[in-house]
């Protein structure tokens, strides 16, 4: 009986799963329309108060994405005030949706990636998943360690898709 060989495990391959840089925690959204007076403008007195008394410690280790979702003028100070309260429960806060705090979160994971760990690795960077990954992620960390890999491959190691190969140096 022939022996079967698995040439994906002697390929050398690294996969490189963006799922892995998914911060586990909560994400949640902070609508500033909440402390609006009618709805239409805030009143610096009572946002104040309210940001003195309100129990910030709920937002302790969460992802915060800040948010005015009403047709209003909310001063640049007021979010400022928001972020200086965050500080120190929230891990990570943004102004913006959810979909801006999940780049802010894929920006400070990727820029954690030390890239000299792959220098001269043929990479696969792994696609499908369980996790939703936004294309911004892939795009990041293709700029991440383009300048250290020797090969990237998008995909899966047995189904891979080329995307670059460093071009050989000719003496």
């Amino acid at each position: 009986m022939e022996e079967i060989i698995n040439r994906v495990a002697q390929s050398g391959l690294v996969t490189f799963n963006l799922e892995e840089l998914l911060h586990p925690g909560e994400r949640v959204v902070y609508d500033i329309k909440d402390n609006l007076f009618h709805g239409l403008i805030l009143r610096e007195k009572d946002f104040r108060e309210f940001v003195k008394n309100h129990d910030w410690s709920q937002f302790d280790g969460k992802n915060v994405a800040i948010i005015c979702s009403a047709d209003a003028i909310v001063p640049t100070w007021a979010y400022m005030v928001l972020a200086a309260k965050l500080q120190g429960h929230a891990h990570r806060y943004v102004f913006g949706d959810l979909a801006a705090l999940e780049q802010s979160l894929f920006q400070e994971a990727i820029a954690a990636v030390n890239p000299e760990d792959y220098r001269d690795a043929k990479l696969v960077i792994k696609g499908c998943g369980e996790k939703e990954v936004p294309t911004y992620a892939y795009v990041a960390i293709m700029q991440r360690l383009l300048p250290v890999a020797s090969s990237i491959m998008y995909g899966e190691p047995c189904s891979t898709v080329p995307l670059y190969k460093r071009p050989k140096v000719v003496a």
